[in-house]
């Protein structure tokens, strides 16, 4: 089936009701292809594959996702939405410096899924896109949440900030990528990062 069979009227992220059924394959295709894009790259993913391990025909897919490029996005959003999520719910923990951690630890883990996506939408949508610096700018704000309530708590140093938190895991998972034998490494890491942020005893 070829998406042009697909009806023009179907929009990813459309506010359109949906079926519970629908709603059942549409996250289970989303869920899919996070796991297919992570093992083989958003490039060489096979759609039928997704489409297989969701327990859904092909047909089935090209209706919720008309294109490769519509299933990326919707995959990338997802994560995104995941993140800020996570953080909301750490966002009531007793402990916010625990809550920085378990989010940071979380983030790493995200990073290093969404590599191959992050690389194909650049080349299809470049940085400067709506999609890229809306995702961008949810990540940015629920690390400086996060950040911001570990301070108040006198958790973490107070010139700790969250885009230097952000390009510190972004450093551990480029770390990882040329280690693939030591899965321990990036949780190692971030361990690190965290032992960095620590208060300084005064001197």
């Amino acid at each position: 089936m070829s998406t042009t069979d697909v009806p023009a009227e179907v929009q990813v992220g459309a506010p359109r009701p949906m079926r519970a059924d629908a709603q059942r394959n549409y996250q289970r295709l989303l869920s899919a292809a996070v796991a297919v894009f992570a093992e083989r790259g958003a490039d060489d993913a096979s759609l039928e594959e997704i489409a297989r391990r969701a327990g859904v025909g092909i047909g089935t897919l090209y209706r919720h996702f008309p294109t490769r490029q519509a299933l990326l996005e919707a995959v990338y959003r997802g994560q995104v939405d995941a993140m800020r999520a996570k953080a909301d719910e750490l966002l009531g923990s007793d402990s916010p410096g625990d809550a920085l951690a378990d989010w940071l630890r979380a983030l790493s883990v995200f990073s290093s899924t969404k590599r191959s996506m992050t690389a194909a939408l650049l080349e299809t949508l470049g940085k400067d896109s709506e999609l890229l610096s809306a995702c961008s700018a949810v990540i940015y704000g629920a690390a400086d949440e996060l950040l911001s309530r570990a301070k108040e708590a006198g958790a973490v140093r107070p010139d700790a900030d969250a885009r230097d938190l952000m390009r510190l895991v972004h450093a551990v998972n480029i770390a990882a990528q040329h280690t693939p034998t030591d899965p321990g490494q990036p949780d190692r890491l971030i361990g690190i990062i965290l032992d960095g942020l620590r208060p300084q005893p005064p001197g």
